[in-house]
């Protein structure tokens, strides 16, 4: 049996003892062996896995095998692959999503072209209790430096894909060999090195739930549920039957959200009721249906479902529509929205805005590789909205028993449970008493609690940290981490990116049109914004930054950004780990040995208010504001550089001449839907000034308008010049700032705006607006300002 990929030797726990055991024989007889395991799935309700290595053609004939003696059909097995395995569905790795909301008895996922961790996810959260997760590889003493597609896909310029580790396959071979219920069989040998039975004690079963002691669903409908969390989420989804109810269902994988939804649903059909259920894809929404239907008919209500939906009652329906079709949806009495934390943020408020009773159901963990743009960019925005929100979640799982060794096994392996350290462990964090640290990826590798932390506190932080970052975290040559530790205990951490320093060359086709990946911002000054430099100076991205939720606001950010500033300014900082091999080089080792200093920090986000607060606080500096809206977190995307050197210097001052000169056309066309607040706190981060090149007849015009007889319309130029410049300088705030850019910058309607910001009329809208403008007269005005407003002040 080959050894590990680090050396260690192989214990594999055993019931029988509490060390475990070192197999010094083969365990034979497959078909045997898999019958065991399929048998012990059965009888205990809870899912196997059966990790196979070897060649791809061995691993295909022992997958086959595996399924014939498990005695599993093809149509009830998915196979995540680009290969042909067997008869049986088969989806490509990167349409893994399609697994959504669906329940299957077999997934095989072949890591063979690519081991990606958010498909595997989704293949776990698939598989039915009873059932086999199947994880084909390459021989596992060669699987960490067996490059696949996702690997290159970490090799982004100007890395190669020699320089991407297998830290992420090595972590994860590990624990499928040591974990209970992991079968480990080797297709080449053809002998087994573990048969991934857990020997399990008899289980008193869950007492059913019972009916509530008040209640307005039908009886029949409580009778279905199965455990007593589902049923309080049923009871919570009786408020869709009042006008202004929204409900957020929220559990981990196989807990019954889509059946309690269906079971709603039906319910509501039963009163007559128009349902609408929305989802990624129906195929994610196929259980909503299902349940549904079957619970209609215990209802003994009569229906009809001529296809997969609509099903049609007496005098109620429920039927299926894509997001943004559901968004037109004017007729729903009900929206459903299923596996809502793979809906873009921007739908789910527009869903809200519709002013149907809604429900939302959500995966808690991150199956659906969404990350939480639903907990940390939706539900705090929901809970404020004119709405009674009501939040069961679920625990009790349903498709499979308690304590299931596969679910604790994904959740170890993929850091669906990664968390930050309790409350009370950095109650007294403060800039003073952390330390600055570098944490290189094997000492995450090595540290369980410290990875878990570290990547816990990205999760908690950001809307979208997804499995597939665990890898990246571990083995991107690009990124590098930073953090703050207060007592061993990390309170703050940035993952950092290189990017730039590419070739003259690459730097010419890219200006020509190729796309870079991880190379955002010289990626978007170069081929969209027509900067054919951009990728040449070397920049350090701050791909995520985050403190810990109970230290907040005593400064650790800024501690940590100030530090990264001082580290990568200079490059004596950066010195190489002892015993480091070529592999295992940190990121700034790396720019070092590059020849120097980086040129600049970066950062690009989704904007709003406080976070561009704290970033131009930073030191950092505003190089473009999109006009389009991430799909995920439903904000305008702004791009922000600080400069560290010279070249640095000149990035900024180019692109920063080049913001100027464009914004104020961009926000009359392309950005005139955003909010006038992220424009304002974009525009206050500008690094030069708006010039104020106005005639003595604009300036005639703009003091008229302020102080007498004139009107904006006839000549709205001198005002959005005195506009971006008073905002710019932060001389105009509040209010008057969010009025100048709703009207001079965005050029809408007096009545838009006058509604947009609740002016009881556009006549109070306008004389505000010229209120604001006086105090820009205030500040900027000439002599020309002072002769006019003399003339109507006399």
């Amino acid at each position: 049996m080959p050894p590990s990929p680090r050396g260690d030797p192989l214990t594999v726990p055993h019931p029988e003892t509490e060390s475990g055991f070192r197999l010094d024989r083969p365990l034979t007889g497959m078909d045997a062996t898999v019958r065991a395991l399929r048998e012990e799935a059965r009888r205990t309700n809870e899912r196997r896995a059966l990790l196979v290595h070897g060649s791809r053609v061995n691993c295909y004939a022992a997958a086959r095998r595996t399924l014939d003696s498990a005695d599993i059909a093809g149509t009830d097995t998915t196979c995540l692959s680009d290969g042909d395995i067997c008869p049986a569905e088969h989806l490509r790795i990167d349409h893994s999503d399609d697994l959504l909301g669906r329940t299957r008895e077999a997934v095989v996922a072949d890591c063979h072209d690519s081991c990606r961790p958010n498909a595997l996810g989704r293949a776990v959260g698939a598989v039915d209790g009873g059932g086999l997760l199947l994880v084909l590889a390459p021989p596992l003493d060669e699987w960490p430096t067996t490059h696949d597609q996702f690997t290159e896909r970490l090799a982004v310029p100007p890395f190669e894909r020699t320089e991407v580790t297998g830290r992420f396959r090595e972590r994860l071979a590990a624990t499928m060999r040591v974990h209970r219920g992991i079968a480990v069989y080797d297709a080449d040998a053809e002998t087994w090195e573990a048969d991934g039975r857990t020997h399990p004690a008899p289980r008193r079963p869950a007492p059913a739930p019972t009916v509530p002691d008040d209640y307005d669903f039908p009886t029949a409908v409580y009778e279905a549920c199965l455990t007593t969390d589902q049923r309080d989420a049923v009871h919570a989804l009786e408020t869709l039957r009042g006008p202004d109810g929204a409900v957020v269902v929220e559990a981990d994988r196989g807990r019954g959200k889509s059946a309690a939804a269906g079971l709603a649903a039906a319910a509501l059909v039963a009163e007559g009721r128009d349902v609408l259920v929305t989802a990624p894809g129906y195929r994610n929404a196929a259980e909503v249906f299902d349940r549904a239907e079957v619970t209609l008919d215990a209802l003994g209500e009569p229906f009809d479902r001529p296809a997969e939906h609509p099903i049609v009652a007496t005098d109620g329906r429920i039927r299926y529509a894509p997001p943004p079709e559901a968004v037109d949806d004017e007729t729903a009495d009900v929206v459903l929205v299923d596996e809502a934390a793979a809906v873009p943020v921007r739908l789910l408020k527009s869903l809200v805005e519709t002013g149907a009773p809604i429900a939302f159901t959500t995966t808690v963990h991150g199956y659906e590789g969404a990350g939480r743009g639903f907990d940390v960019r939706f539900r705090d925005w929901l809970r404020d909205a004119d709405r009674t929100v009501l939040e069961p979640t679920l625990a009790d799982p349903i498709r499979y028993a308690p304590c299931d060794p596969i679910e604790v096994w994904a959740f170890r392996a993929l850091c669906f449970g990664a968390r930050p350290p309790a409350e009370p462990l950095v109650a007294d964090a403060a800039p003073d008493t952390t330390e600055y640290v570098q944490t290189h990826p094997d000492t995450l590798l090595d540290d369980e609690h410290l990875l878990r932390e570290t990547f816990g506190l990205l999760v908690a932080a950001h809307y979208r940290t997804e499995p597939d970052d665990l890898a990246r975290l571990l083995d991107g040559p690009n990124l590098t981490v930073r953090a703050l530790r207060h007592d061993g205990h990390v309170v703050a951490v940035a993952l950092l990116g290189w990017e730039g320093g590419l070739s003259p060359a690459r730097c010419e086709r890219m200006y020509e049109g190729e796309r870079v990946a991880g190379n955002m911002l010289p990626d978007l000054l170069t081929s969209q914004l027509r900067d054919p430099e951009a990728g040449l100076p070397r920049g350090l991205r701050v791909v995520r930054i985050a403190v810990h939720e109970h230290a907040r606001d005593r400064g650790l950010g800024t501690e940590l950004l100030d530090s990264i500033r001082e580290e990568f300014s200079t490059a004596e900082t950066s010195a190489p780990h002892a015993g480091d091999t070529d592999a295992q080089r940190p990121l700034a080792v790396r720019h070092e040995q590059a020849g120097g200093a980086f040129d600049y920090l970066g950062v690009g986000f989704g904007a709003t208010p406080p976070l561009l607060r704290f970033w131009r606080a930073a030191g950092y500096r505003t190089v473009h504001l999109s006009t389009t809206r991430n799909d995920r977190s439903g904000e305008h995307s702004t791009l922000l550089v600080h400069p560290l050197t010279d070249d640095g210097e000149d990035l900024l001052a180019r692109n920063d001449r080049w913001f100027r000169r464009r914004i104020g056309s961009v926000l009359a066309d392309g950005l005139a839907d955003c909010e006038p607040a992220i424009v304002a706190g974009t525009l206050r981060a500008v690094d030069g000034e708006f010039g104020l090149d106005l005639t003595e007849r604009e300036w005639r015009t703009v003091a008229s308008a302020a102080y007498g007889p004139g009107h904006y319309d006839f000549a709205p130029r001198p005002f959005q010049a005195l506009a971006l410049r008073g905002l710019a300088d932060g001389v105009a705030t509040g209010e008057d700032a969010t009025l100048l850019v709703a009207k001079a910058l965005q050029c809408r309607s007096w009545e838009q705006v006058a509604a947009d910001l609740e002016y009881v009329s556009t006549r109070q809208c306008a004389l505000a607006f010229g209120e604001a403008v006086e105090t820009l007269l205030d500040v900027y005005g000439t002599e020309t300002v002072v002769r006019e407003r003399a003339r109507y002040q006399a």
